[in-house]
């Protein structure tokens, strides 16, 4: 059976963190595909100014460009107003068809908050949500998960927390980097770093 590991955020920018730990999940569990999915504006980040969509999608076709692992979806993008993962994950499995098993990737920090996502139990039914440590995350105990999801649904949960590479490296230290005028070489991949530049992103407050 085929397998696609999906990795939504706002990618802003999209930074080695992102790659080393995706292809590390990928790797752990021989899913042969990751697809980069930017997000137009994910709701739990209403509230911040996102670089334009068009930029963010752009700097994950340049990596994608030179990794044929990495594929790119533009279907969140497309759509009016927030999206919400369930909804990504469906028009997955409506193109990928009943054999393709979907992970979604996500941090330790979205797991701890996944009962408050959009029909968060539903979710965990569509797809494998499998979750990379971060730094400074705990990973939520039973009784936590257990306000929001079945007991199965929790076991599976726990089951697919993988140890993966704890990079510390964030947008918003990308960002400040490229407002304060300094380097984000090895932060980023060449290509990325070039569009930054060329494009003058990040330069604003």
């Amino acid at each position: 059976m085929d397998g696609i590991l999906l990795f939504g955020g706002s990618f802003d920018p999209l930074h080695h963190g992102h790659l080393i730990v995706s292809t590390f999940i990928a790797d752990h569990l021989d899913i042969p595909r990751v697809v980069l999915v930017p997000g137009a504006r994910p709701p739990h980040k209403q509230n911040r100014c996102l670089a334009p969509a068009a930029d963010r999608l752009a700097m994950c076709q340049l990596v994608a460009k030179e990794d044929p692992r990495f594929e790119v979806s533009d279907w969140e993008l497309s759509r009016p107003g927030p999206n919400y993962t369930l909804h990504t994950v469906e028009h997955f499995r409506s193109v990928a068809g009943p054999r393709t098993t979907l992970f979604w990737l996500v941090g330790m920090d979205s797991l701890n908050e996944l009962g408050t996502w959009h029909r968060a139990a539903e979710l965990v039914e569509a797809c494998t949500i499998v979750t990379a440590a971060r730094p400074g995350f705990a990973a939520p105990d039973e009784a936590a998960l257990a306000q929001w999801f079945a007991p199965q649904q929790i076991e599976r949960l726990r089951r697919y927390i993988v140890a993966s590479p704890q990079i510390d490296i964030s947008g918003t230290d990308v960002r400040a980097r490229v407002r304060a005028g300094r380097s984000i070489r090895y932060l980023v991949p060449g290509p990325v770093r070039r569009h930054i530049e060329t494009h003058g992103l990040y330069r604003g407050a």
